[in-house]
């Protein structure tokens, strides 16, 4: 057993729809949320779970017979994820200027402004919460853009932007926010699932677009 995997306790993962579930932080009301789409021919996890032996079992079992990635949308997700692409074998993609911060990891990837994965996820970088932040779009059937700390669930079921003591740069987070709005398609309107504090949202776990109102907190 590797030395990572000191501790277990029971398996938090929740199935939030067809082909998504999410992996909730255990430690802090703010921390990170991780999610597992399952996407073909490529599905994959954004952001580091905590990693316990029941995560890596019920990560083994939703990646049977698939060669899942690793999406990384801001580096206070990255947690222990050079152990575990090490673990499983999974390649890790993120925006190159946090690529840096993971020097240990062979199967690394980065991209600059835009990508797209083999199962046709957008990604865009959107910087401010970190220098490297990017948010993620599944487009139908999934219709769920991932966005990491860009958008922070706050009370009454609403989604921010929030200026926080860990935001990078507050000017470059209000740019990424408009470049987010004219990149998405205007007639998709997807769900949002915030990489933080999905607690907000009870037993739905991720808001609709309506709930972001586009307006400034901090």
């Amino acid at each position: 057993m590797s030395e990572f995997l000191s501790f277990d306790f029971e398996s938090s993962l929740h199935r939030v729809r067809e082909g998504l579930w999410m992996f909730p932080s255990k430690t802090a009301a703010d921390g990170v949320v991780s999610w597992w789409l399952n996407c073909s021919p490529e599905p994959v996890l954004i952001d580091c779970p905590e990693i316990t032996v029941e995560v890596l079992n019920d990560l083994r079992k939703l990646s049977e017979g698939s060669n899942p990635r690793i999406i990384l949308t801001n580096r206070y997700s990255h947690g222990k994820v050079s152990q575990l692409s090490k673990e499983l074998e999974w390649p890790v993609l993120l925006q190159e200027q946090e690529s840096y911060l993971l020097p240990g990891i062979e199967l690394l990837q980065t991209f600059s402004n835009e990508d797209k994965t083999a199962s046709g996820l957008r990604l865009l970088w959107t910087p401010g919460p970190t220098p490297g932040s990017c948010v993620v779009h599944a487009p139908e059937p999934w219709n769920v853009l991932f966005c990491g700390r860009l958008l922070i669930p706050v009370a009454n079921g609403r989604i921010h932007s929030v200026h926080t003591p860990k935001t990078f740069h507050w000017t470059m987070q209000q740019k990424s926010l408009e470049k987010l709005r004219s990149w998405i398609p205007s007639n998709s309107l997807p769900q949002i699932a915030s990489g933080q504090c999905s607690h907000l949202f009870g037993e739905n776990k991720i808001a609709s677009w309506d709930a972001w109102e586009q307006k400034i907190i901090g």
